[in-house]
């Protein structure tokens, strides 16, 4: 049958005499999958609800919002991460559980009827002690934290409804062989027993190393294996039980001839006293012959495909970038634009210019504006080039190769070859010792070895065939980039003295700066576009006025002359008009009309 259960949640209000709010929360258990639904529930009094209606309505409100969002959970999935299998009921933390589970437990317990009282317990038998158990049970005891009782698990479980422990099944023992084992051959005499214990504890380690390299071993033994696990693990050359780093803590860790002599000659002396974990580490890897050799060849087979990449890529990214700029059409646009304005400037004809100078293309202004001239080369490659780009996205290698550093490239190009030179001289020294020891070996770490030296083998000649590449290909790739600084003009003197890293950074730094400078102008330009667009506008209806005001005052004006042109002088009907000009007179004017003809 389904499970009702229900959840009250209290929300007390502003004030305690205007009464509280339930809510009331129904989940129906189905399939061990919980499904939520929700039915909401108000309890107050008349005054609460006279004086506080706004307060209900939202309150209804934001509930109704925030169940509509928890119906429409996202998916729980994070790139290449799946999480969708988590239950929406795994969202309550570990305290609000248990309270559910109790307020679960309590409810179910009102709701079933009373059972009849069981019968009373059997008294609880006697736990056995030690001096109560027969001299024949005497065994070992076992130091752990026992469960004694298994807690409740909670209502929603991914893992099932019983715990751990009560779904094994039992184990059927030979316990006198077990017995016979574990034996414990202490004596009788529980003082005497203590006594021993005590002298076993404060009897005092061996301890000849100083202080400072017994720190640096127990460190490192703290984020290594266990010590006796360490020297198989350095036989068969196992990634499973050692990484790189904790190949690096033991080459951190070997111990020299002096070391191994003082702890042997200390154990010699305190046959029955033991040795300090330090000296035991130091102890366990000096059994292992070779130990420098194994750990510098196990160490180079993990590096070698780092060591190559770190050679291999600023090379191609060098490759890449010659390739890019030989081929962008806006970089010879660029020093097109920048040689005739040079010319110019300079009244010279000039062929071309080092590339250094495009860093100073910025620093160098105009006397009228003050205006960088990298500013008028974009304005001119606006204006001749439109379809020309911002440079630095098309030239990605160029960057990228900015960041290399072509000096330690070659030395790690020397570095990789000493290496493989060098393992190979271990492996070598390797099977010599093998050969020694194999008719004293088993078959089995006979066979193990041969495998190993065997993949060893074929990984170092796999190395000397890559190598031989990589050799070629630094070769090949920086005699390109010198062949490519002649293309540009450079001569033999400079391409010498030019490194790749230099060069490809000044280019680079210049297409950064020419793309800022080149959005600012088109940002400029789009909001003087806008500010023309507003502008009509606002001043059309001004102008239409004045369009239509000025050829009628032209009109009046050339009336108003052709009538004075056609009235003759003697008339008596001509009256002055005051706005036509005239020449001015010494005597003083007078009202009515002159006297005086005007002279026109």
């Amino acid at each position: 049958m389904d499970t009702l259960i229900i959840l009250i949640e209290v929300n007390h209000s502003c004030s305690i005499q205007t009464g509280y709010l339930v809510t009331v929360f129904i989940r129906r258990r189905k399939r061990t999958r919980f499904t939520t639904q929700a039915s909401f529930c108000t309890f107050s009094s008349k005054a609460f609800h006279q004086e506080y209606p706004m307060k209900q309505a939202e309150s209804f409100r934001l509930d109704t919002s925030w169940s509509s969002l928890a119906k429409h959970a996202p998916l729980l999935r994070l790139n290449a991460l799946d999480f969708s299998d988590l239950w929406d009921d795994e969202d309550p933390e570990l305290d609000s559980i248990d309270e559910d589970s109790s307020q679960t437990s309590a409810n179910q317990i009102a709701a079933s009827p009373v059972p009849p009282p069981p019968p009373p317990l059997a008294p609880p038998l006697p736990v056995a002690s030690e001096s109560q158990r027969p001299a024949s049970c005497r065994t070992l005891r076992l130091h752990w934290s026992a469960l004694l009782s298994l807690q409740p698990l909670p209502r929603v479980g991914r893992f099932g409804l019983q715990s751990f422990w009560a779904g094994l099944e039992p184990v059927q023992l030979d316990t006198n062989r077990l017995e016979y084992l574990f034996e414990s051959k202490s004596s009788n005499n529980s003082a005497l027993c203590s006594l021993m214990r005590g002298r076993q504890q404060k009897q005092p380690c061996v301890s000849v190393l100083g202080v400072k390299r017994s720190n640096i071993i127990t460190i490192a033994l703290s984020s290594l294996p266990p010590v006796h696990l360490l020297p198989p693990a350095i036989y068969s050359m196992d990634n499973t039980v050692l990484d790189r780093e904790d190949i690096q803590r033991l080459q951190m860790l070997v111990p020299n001839e002096e070391e191994l002599n003082l702890i042997k000659e200390a154990k010699a002396q305190a046959s029955r006293s033991p040795l300090g974990s330090a000296e035991q580490c130091l102890l366990t890897l000096g059994s292992v012959p070779h130990l420098s050799a194994r750990l510098q060849l196990w160490a180079f087979t993990l590096d070698h495909d780092i060591l190559e990449r770190e050679i291999a890529e600023p090379l191609f990214h060098l490759k890449l970038a010659m390739e890019q700029l030989a081929a962008n059409q806006t970089f010879r646009c660029i020093l097109a634009t920048v040689l005739a304005i040079g010319n110019f400037l300079n009244s010279c004809k000039a062929k071309g210019f080092e590339l250094s100078y495009l860093g100073k293309l910025s620093q160098v202004r105009d006397t009228h504006g003050r205006q960088p001239l990298l500013h008028h080369v974009c304005v001119l490659l606006l204006q001749l080039y439109p379809q020309s780009s911002d440079l630095y996205s098309d030239i990605t290698a160029v960057t990228k190769a900015s960041k290399c550093d072509y000096t330690q490239v070659q030395l790690n190009l020397s570095q990789l070859e000493s290496l493989c030179k060098a393992s190979w001289d271990q492996l070598r020294l390797l099977e010599k010792d093998g050969k020694k020891k194999k008719g004293k070996g088993r078959k089995e770490e006979d066979g193990e070895e041969a495998t190993l030296h065997q993949r060893l083998t074929q990984f170092l000649k796999d190395c000397e065939e890559r190598l031989k590449v990589l050799r070629a290909v630094h070769r090949r790739v920086i005699n390109r980039f010198h062949s490519f600084l002649l293309f540009l003009g450079y001569s033999r003197m400079m391409v010498r003295e030019t490194s790749a890293e230099v060069f490809c950074k000044t280019v680079s730094d210049f297409a950064l700066e020419y793309r800022a400078t080149r959005n600012a102008i088109l940002q400029q330009r789009e909001r003087e576009k806008e500010k023309e667009r507003e502008k009509p506008s606002q001043s059309t209806p001004k102008l239409k006025t004045r369009l239509q005001q000025s050829p009628s005052d032209e009109n009046q004006e050339q009336v108003k002359l052709e009538e004075v042109l056609k009235t003759p002088e003697s008339s008596s009907s001509f009256h002055f008009d005051f706005t036509l000009p005239r020449q001015r007179s010494k005597t003083s004017d007078k009202k009515g009309c002159p006297s005086r003809k005007l002279k026109w």
